[in-house]
C-alpha cells in the first residue's frame, strides 16, 4: 500500500503543480528577481508586412483588410498580404477589391506553407500575423512591434481577447489564466506559446516549420533555442469570436492537439538544448506536464480506487468522492446549465482533448489543411 500511496500523491502533486502550483511558482520567482521590460520606442517604427493567411474566408476577409488598413500605423511602413491557400469562395477577388497590397493566390498546401509564401514575398524587416477573423484595435501594430527595439526579442506575441457569444464555452476563463501565466514567462524568460491572432517575427528570425506544426506552439521555443527572446506584448489587443459551445470548443482543441503532439514528440521541445535552465523549467512545467495531466488523472483514479478497496483512510474517499463529482457535474453540465458544471465539463473535455488528438496524429496522422472552427464567423 506505501508504493500506492506514493504512486497516488505523486500524480496528485503533478496535477495541483500543473493547474496551480506552476503560477504561484513563476510569481514568486518575479518577486525575487527583476525580469525583462519592453524598450521606450524611439525614432521610426520598422517596416512591418502583416500576413493573414485565407482559406475560405469570403464571410469576413473584406472587413479584416479593412481593420489592417486602418491601423494606426504609418502607411508607407505597413504592407498587407493576403495569403489565401486555395480558397474557391472568391476570398482572393474581396481582398483585392478591399485594397490588401499583395494578393496571393496559392495551391491549397495548409496555413503555415501559405504563411511562408507570404513570408517569402514580403518586403518588411517584421513580418507579422493574424487570422481572417480576428480584430485589431486601432493601436496594435504599434504595440505589438515596440519589443523589437530590443535587438534581442525575435518573436512577440500580443493579447486576444475573446468574444462571448452567449454560449456554453467557458474558453475566458482558462483564457484569462493563461494570458497572466504568459506575463510571467515574458517578463522572467521567454513565453512557452503564443497565438495566431496576433504575432509577429523579425524577418531574419522566421522560421520555416513542419507543416503539421503551427507556429503558436512551435515559434517561441525554437527562437529561445536560437539566441532570440519571445515576448509577450499584453498592450497588442486583439479580438476574436469564441466557439460557442464547449462541444464546439473540444473539437476545436482535439484538432489543436493533433497538431501539438507532434511538435512536443519529435519537433524537439523536449530537448533542453538551447534553453536556459528557467525556460527549461517552464517548458516542462507549463508544456511538457500539460500534454501529459489527463494520463496523471486516469493514474490517480486507478490508484485512488485500488487504495480505497486495500481499506486505506478515509481520506483516500474523500479524494475519489472528489473526482467523481467533477466528472458527474461535466456530465450534468448540458441538463443543468449552471457556471461551476459547465467550468467542470470544459476541464474534462480539455483534458479529453489531449487524448483524443494524440490517437488521432497516432492512428492517420495530421493533414496540413484546416478548416475554420464552427461558429467563429
Amino acid at each position: 500500500m506505501t508504493a500506492l500511496e506514493i504512486a497516488f500523491w505523486a500524480c496528485a502533486g503533478l496535477l495541483v503543480y500543473a493547474q496551480v502550483g506552476y503560477g504561484l511558482l513563476l510569481a514568486g520567482i518575479g518577486r525575487l528577481r527583476r525580469g525583462w521590460s519592453a524598450p521606450v520606442e524611439t525614432g521610426e517604427p520598422p517596416h512591418v508586412s502583416l500576413i493573414v493567411a485565407a482559406y475560405q474566408e469570403a464571410p469576413v476577409i473584406a472587413a479584416k483588410v479593412a481593420n489592417l488598413l486602418a491601423l494606426d500605423y504609418p502607411r508607407d511602413r505597413l504592407e498587407v498580404i493576403v495569403s489565401c491557400d486555395g480558397s474557391t469562395d472568391g476570398t482572393p477577388a474581396l481582398a483585392r477589391e478591399a485594397g490588401a497590397d499583395v494578393v496571393l493566390d496559392n495551391e491549397h498546401a495548409g496555413k503555415v506553407r501559405t504563411q511562408d509564401v507570404a513570408v517569402q514575398s514580403a518586403h518588411g524587416d517584421v513580418v507579422a500575423f493574424s487570422d481572417a477573423n480576428s480584430t485589431w484595435e486601432p493601436d496594435a501594430l504599434r504595440a505589438l512591434v515596440a519589443p523589437f527595439a530590443d535587438p534581442r526579442v525575435g518573436y512577440v506575441c500580443g493579447q486576444v481577447r475573446f468574444v462571448d457569444s452567449g454560449g456554453t464555452n467557458q474558453e475566458g476563463v482558462y483564457w484569462r489564466y493563461e494570458l497572466w501565466l504568459r506575463g510571467l514567462e515574458s517578463r522572467l524568460a521567454s513565453v512557452t506559446g503564443g497565438n495566431g491572432a496576433i504575432y509577429a517575427t523579425r524577418r531574419e528570425a522566421y522560421i520555416e516549420v513542419d507543416p503539421i506544426m503551427g507556429h503558436d506552439l512551435s515559434f517561441p521555443f525554437n527562437m529561445v533555442k536560437r539566441g532570440w527572446r519571445a515576448v509577450y506584448a499584453a498592450g497588442a489587443h486583439a479580438t476574436e469570436k469564441m466557439v460557442p459551445s464547449i462541444e464546439g470548443e473540444f473539437a476545436r482543441k482535439r484538432r489543436m492537439m493533433s497538431h501539438g503532439w507532434p511538435i512536443v514528440l519529435r519537433g524537439g521541445m523536449l530537448s533542453p538544448r538551447g534553453y536556459g535552465p528557467l525556460y527549461a523549467l517552464m517548458i516542462a512545467s507549463h508544456r511538457v506536464l500539460r500534454y501529459v495531466t489527463p494520463f496523471l488523472h486516469l493514474a490517480a483514479f486507478a490508484l485512488n480506487v485500488a487504495l480505497v478497496a486495500l481499506g486505506a483512510g478515509a481520506l483516500y474517499w474523500v479524494a475519489l468522492a472528489a473526482q467523481v463529482v467533477l466528472v458527474v457535474a461535466a456530465l450534468l453540465a448540458p441538463v443543468v446549465p449552471a457556471r461551476p458544471l459547465l467550468i467542470a465539463r470544459y476541464y474534462v473535455l480539455t483534458q479529453a482533448s489531449l487524448v483524443t488528438g494524440l490517437w488521432d496524429w497516432l492512428r492517420h496522422g495530421t493533414p496540413a489543411g484546416w478548416e475554420p472552427p464552427e461558429g467563429t464567423r
